[in-house]
């Protein structure tokens, strides 16, 4: 869960707001869990289970990389993928 993947998700996360660079798997499902502005969203949501499903081995990286890009522009956070 913790491959690097190709190219990192730039996201402006937290209070007062700092631009996070996000580079793996874990650290992506990390900034879901804990740093994440709201707490509902259907890409939110998908996201969440494609980084579950990575770290058993059933999606690649690089689907969770999407995933979390989707679900940072859906909670308006995305500043670069």
């Amino acid at each position: 869960m913790n491959t690097p993947w190709k190219k990192p998700v730039l996201v402006r996360l937290g209070e007062p707001p700092v631009e996070t660079t996000i580079e793996t798997t874990q650290a992506a499902a990390w900034a879901m869990i804990e740093d994440w502005p709201t707490e509902d969203g259907t890409l939110l949501d998908r996201a969440l289970a494609v980084c579950a499903a990575v770290d058993a081995g059933k999606r690649k990286p690089e689907d969770a990389r999407k995933a979390f890009a989707d679900a940072a522009a859906e909670a308006g956070i995305l500043i670069r993928s």
